[in-house]
């Protein structure tokens, strides 16, 4: 299984987007994925508050990794990878991605109703995955 489909798996398995995707790549540069799941925790669904897509954190995340001893580097892959998803998939934020206000009750009910986490969030989850090792390449 590639870090793409990981991320995937793992996301499908109940951790939140942002885990999955940091986790898939974590280990590739020295972080354990119990430890990379640990840090990740707090990242989903735009940090629980509809911001920044949880996928986009974790991705973030690896970029860190592999990249975060040169600033001007790390600048550079983020503002890649962050213009590369929305123009892929029209935003980075995650209530606009969704369609929905999830940093309130009633958005995350909307969502749950229209099974957007299971159907939609996967897709972006994979988008963030295959950017991000696309860059990493």
């Amino acid at each position: 299984m590639n870090s793409i489909e990981e991320a995937v798996h793992l996301f499908e398995k109940g951790y939140r987007c942002s885990q999955a995707v940091f986790a898939a790549f974590s280990e590739d540069y020295g972080l354990s994925k119990e430890h990379a799941l640990k840090i990740g925790a707090c990242f989903g669904s735009g940090m629980r508050k509809g911001e920044v897509c949880g996928a986009c954190t974790g991705a973030l995340m690896v970029l860190g990794l592999k990249y975060g001893e040169n600033k001007s580097k790390s600048d550079e892959v983020c503002h890649r990878f962050l213009d590369e998803f929305e123009k892929e998939n029209g935003s980075y934020i995650c209530r606009d991605l969704l369609g929905y206000d999830i940093g309130t009750p009633e958005g995350v009910k909307e969502a749950v109703d229209n099974n957007l986490f299971k159907e939609f969030c996967p897709k972006m989850v994979e988008s963030a995955a295959r950017i991000v090792d696309e860059i990493l390449k």
